[in-house]
C-alpha cells in the first residue's frame, strides 16, 4: 500500500466562485479520490489552513509520496515546513507538483532555479504528447491526450535539464512545454506534471487521472529510508584503513563541519 498525502492550498475554492463551479469541495479532494481509485493506494489530504499546513512530521512520517498544488499562497507557507518537506524527500519521499506548484517554496528549494515560464488564460486547447512511451509515469496512455481548454504554459521553463521529459505539450497558440518532467534528490523522485488550472476541470479527466495513479507509483520509495548525511566528521580511529595523522587539523576531535 503507497501512503500519498494530496496537499491543496485551497485558497481559490474558497475566495472565487468561478473555482467553487469547478470544485465545490476543493481541488485536493477531487485529486485524493481520483487516487484513491486505484487499491494500491491509501490518500489522506492536508490543506495550508491546517496547523503546520497538515505536514507535521508525523505525517510526513507516515507519507510514500506528497502531491503539491498551490498557486496565490506560495508565499505564506512556512520555511520551517519547507525544509521538512526536503528532507524527507532527500530520505526517500516523492514529490509530485502540480500546475502552477512550480513557483511554490518546495519546487524551487529542489531545483534551485528560478522556475519561471510563459504563461496566458485563454482556455485553449492543449495536446500532451508522450515522448517517453516506456516509461512508468506514461503507462496505458496512447501516443497523446487533449485537454478541450487549459491555461498555457509556454517554454523556456527555468529548470534544471530534467532526468526524463514523460510529455510534451503544444498549445493552441502555437507553444510548447516540457510538460512531464523527472528529477532525483538524494533518495526521493520528483515528478512535475502541468495540467490543472484551477478554473477548468482538469483533475477530473481520466487521462490526467491515469497519469497520477502512475506518477504516485513511480515516485513511491525503493528500499529503506535513509537519513540525508550531515557532513560527519570521521576520526582517523574509525577509517577503514589504519592512518597515521600527518598534517594539522582545523576541526577539533567530533565537531561538524562548517555550513
Amino acid at each position: 500500500m503507497i501512503r500519498v498525502t494530496v496537499w491543496g492550498e485551497n485558497v481559490h475554492e474558497q475566495k472565487s466562485e468561478k473555482v467553487r463551479k469547478v470544485y465545490p469541495e476543493g481541488m485536493h479532494t477531487v485529486i485524493a479520490a481520483g487516487l484513491a481509485e486505484d487499491p494500491e493506494i491509501k490518500v489522506r489530504t492536508a490543506t495550508l489552513q491546517q496547523p503546520e499546513h497538515g505536514l507535521s512530521a508525523e505525517v510526513l512520517a507516515g507519507t510514500d509520496v506528497l502531491t503539491w498544488w498551490g498557486h496565490c499562497a506560495h508565499k505564506q507557507v512556512e520555511d520551517a515546513v519547507v525544509e521538512r518537506i526536503q528532507e524527507r524527500v532527500l530520505g526517500g519521499m516523492g514529490i509530485i507538483l502540480l500546475h502552477s506548484a512550480h513557483f511554490s517554496k518546495i519546487f524551487k528549494r529542489l531545483m534551485g532555479t528560478s522556475c519561471a515560464l510563459k504563461w496566458r488564460e485563454a482556455g485553449e486547447k492543449e495536446r500532451l504528447w508522450v515522448t517517453n512511451p516506456g516509461h512508468a509515469i506514461a503507462r496505458g496512455l496512447g501516443e497523446c491526450f487533449v485537454l478541450p481548454n487549459t491555461e498555457m504554459y509556454g517554454e523556456p521553463f527555468g529548470v534544471p535539464t530534467p532526468d526524463d521529459v514523460v510529455f510534451i505539450s503544444w498549445f493552441e497558440g502555437g507553444e510548447v512545454f516540457r510538460s512531464g518532467c523527472t528529477w532525483r534528490r538524494g533518495a526521493g523522485k520528483v515528478f512535475y506534471f502541468r495540467p490543472g488550472h484551477e478554473t477548468y476541470p482538469i483533475f477530473f479527466d481520466q487521462n490526467v487521472k491515469l497519469v497520477l495513479k502512475n506518477a504516485v507509483k513511480w515516485a513511491a520509495p525503493e528500499g529503506a529510508w535513509t537519513k540525508p548525511l550531515e557532513a560527519p566528521n570521521v576520526p582517523i580511529e574509525q577509517a577503514p584503513e589504519k592512518l597515521v595523522q600527518k598534517g594539522e587539523k582545523l576541526h577539533a576531535p567530533g565537531q561538524k563541519g562548517f555550513k
